[in-house]
């Protein structure tokens, strides 16, 4: 368009009578102006060309990113694919049993500790599910001779609480972790150290938090529903201690540590998890509970 009404206003120039002698009928040229409407257009074409150049840059900019954006997935996908693998040939025998010595508890959790850290939220949500469903965070009932797994016969094996070991410990693998978002049904996240981790928006659907310590732990918007903080009944249930041993037919010790944690928002929690969070979250964290904390006594003292 814009080259259109220049050459329209050459025409007019070269053919109106503004450009004619006075008292005669020819045309006379002004090169002049058309020299001008030349550099006019030179200019303008090269604006064009680097408009053009820099939406193609951007473009090219904006394919390179989703391209390594892409890749990295790819890679990460990768190496936790050979990170399961790795952990399976590592706990299991020949014969598809569980069989962990000590030496190869301590390298599957190297492992797990290295790799979840290098992966994004996604990644550390692929490895908990991976972990809890083969139940290697699971604390797994032992022999007293050996140390090694006992079955259920019911096609698995026993579990137990108070003195299981498992195959692998989390500890403090998930630390200020970034897991907001992320689907964590039925994970056992039992013991594990979630200190002011991001949980925001997370479904823990069936979660196990039972001893877990989520201290300034923010979990706006989760989806609570059956998550356990507890074992043994709500008003005997304490959070974990130190120098006490828990009782899991009571609920002493076998809490969650919730003090100072953000419940804002917070979806389907029921009465037994909102008195729990209530009695032991401390007076800050009371105030982001849904429904309230009336009529609940502050047992944490602070």
């Amino acid at each position: 368009a814009c080259f259109g009404l220049l050459a329209g206003m050459v025409g007019l120039l070269m053919l109106s009578g503004a450009n004619a002698q006075p008292g005669t009928r020819n045309i006379k040229i002004n090169w002049e102006a058309i020299g001008a409407l030349g550099e006019i257009i030179g200019a303008l074409g090269q604006i064009l060309i680097a408009v053009i150049a820099v939406y193609v840059a951007w473009r090219q900019y904006v394919i390179s990113k989703d391209l390594t954006i892409q890749q990295n997935r790819i890679t990460q996908q990768q190496t936790i694919d050979a990170y399961f693998q790795g952990v399976s040939d590592l706990a299991m025998d020949e014969q598809g049993f569980l069989e962990d010595w000590p030496q190869e508890r301590a390298i599957a959790e190297g492992r797990t500790a290295a790799i979840i850290r290098s992966v994004d939220a996604e990644g550390k949500a692929k490895i908990l599910r991976f972990l809890s469903q083969s139940r290697l965070v699971s604390p797994i009932k032992r022999d007293r001779l050996l140390g090694r797994p006992i079955l259920d016969g019911n096609g698995g094996y026993a579990e137990d609480r108070e003195n299981g070991i498992r195959v692998i410990d989390l500890g403090v693998m998930l630390a200020g972790a970034n897991l907001a978002n992320m689907d964590l049904r039925w994970t056992d996240l039992s013991d594990a150290n979630l200190v002011r981790a991001n949980l925001s928006s997370c479904d823990l659907v069936k979660a196990n938090l039972s001893r877990t310590i989520l201290y300034e732990a923010d979990l706006r918007g989760a989806d609570l529903k059956s998550t356990q903080f507890f074992y043994g009944t709500v008003e005997k249930a304490s959070p974990r201690s130190r120098t006490k041993v828990a009782n899991y037919e009571t609920g002493a010790y076998t809490g969650a540590v919730v003090e100072n944690a953000n419940f804002l928002n917070v979806k389907r929690l029921s009465e037994e998890q909102r008195y729990y969070c209530c009695a032991w979250c401390g007076e800050k964290s009371r105030k982001t509970i849904p429904g309230g904390c009336e009529g609940i006594p502050n047992k944490l003292g602070r």
